[in-house]
């Protein structure tokens, strides 16, 4: 992710307190793996939210109350943050009053006592003392038993970020230089999705592969990731990135695109055309998105900052329906 300054893209995995979390070192990949179990009834439900972090403004407050409420009656096990979690910037450093004005003093439901997780002034277990729900990595493993989900540290794929500076200020330590990083990176995330045995695969990343937003398609992780994606059977790639919430489905493929990136400002109207894929839903607006998993069906569901179900889909692995 981008560094000590402008890593407020990194991607968060909320887990609940109860089970905790354990690392498990894999001699499969170099990505760092995490075990979590199943419900009962073999079950996992989970909450997606991205680019939120603005001190309760742009409706941030209002999203986490109705997340908070979805996330009790989902009895969720935890919640995906998919970057840009502090703005404009990230973190200046471990002091930073944003954490808490962003996120401790936000996300305060009961359903959400969470571990959250984030590089460089976001990666420093100093913030863990504050919060003890913030565990961030930059790319990483969860097995969850019947879906393991691939974190793809998305930012030093876009080229941009490396020639304009202007806007941002970022710090690659650990990240440079960048072909070395992305090319071990993406030998990594290939064996660990071709070591899976997991019923679903679920990819996330900040920037989005297909989209109709602001940002569209980021051309760097269509010409790198999706080929290894599709080779791998993966089900889900899930992104932020783009203020907006989206479904679109590959027609070469299984694999179903979603955009939950509306957690506080969004980009009203601002609506770009598509490829060959095909969208099945798309808002402009504030909200967040949650999906259940049980062996052979994942149910998937959009609300906006009201709570009210804008989308729902299920998925199976033999029939993909729009509902």
């Amino acid at each position: 992710m981008a560094g000590f300054l402008n890593n407020s893209t990194a991607l968060c995995l909320l887990l609940t307190i109860s089970f905790g979390l354990c690392l498990v070192i894999s001699t499969l990949a170099e990505l760092q793996r995490f075990e979590h179990p199943v419900k009962g009834d073999g079950s996992l439900s989970f909450l997606v939210i991205g680019d939120w972090g603005r001190r309760g403004t742009y409706n941030q407050s209002e999203v986490a109350l109705q997340m908070g409420r979805i996330g009790e009656k989902l009895d969720i096990d935890f919640v995906v943050s998919t970057g840009d979690n502090f703005y404009d910037d990230g973190l200046t450093g471990v002091d930073d009053p944003t954490f808490e004005e962003s996120f401790t003093k936000i996300y305060t439901s009961n359903s959400l006592q969470k571990q959250w997780g984030d590089a460089e002034a976001q990666l420093n277990p100093v913030l863990r003392k504050i919060d003890s729900r913030w565990l961030c990595l930059r790319s990483f493993v969860v097995n969850a038993e019947i879906a393991e989900f691939f974190f793809v540290d998305t930012t030093p794929f876009v080229d941009m970020y490396f020639t304009n500076t202007k806007d941002h200020a970022y710090d690659w330590r650990g990240v440079s230089p960048q072909k070395n990083y992305i090319k071990d990176l993406l030998k990594d995330v290939e064996l660990a999705l071709k070591e899976s045995t997991a019923k679903w695969k679920i990819v996330v990343g900040h920037h989005a592969i297909r989209s109709a937003g602001h940002h569209g398609d980021t051309q760097e992780l269509v010409r790198q990731l999706l080929p290894i994606l599709q080779a791998n059977n993966v089900d889900l790639y899930v992104n932020g990135h783009d203020h907006c919430l989206e479904h679109i489905s590959s027609i070469d493929s299984p694999i179903q695109f979603l955009t939950s990136g509306a957690g506080s400002k969004a980009w009203r109207g601002d609506v770009k055309g598509l490829n060959q894929d095909r969208i099945n839903f798309f808002y402009d607006g504030q909200g967040f998105m949650s999906v259940q998993l049980a062996q052979n069906v994942a149910k998937i569901a959009f609300y906006d900052v009201f709570g009210k179900v804008l989308h729902r889909w299920n998925v199976s692995k033999q029939l993909y329906s729009a509902l």
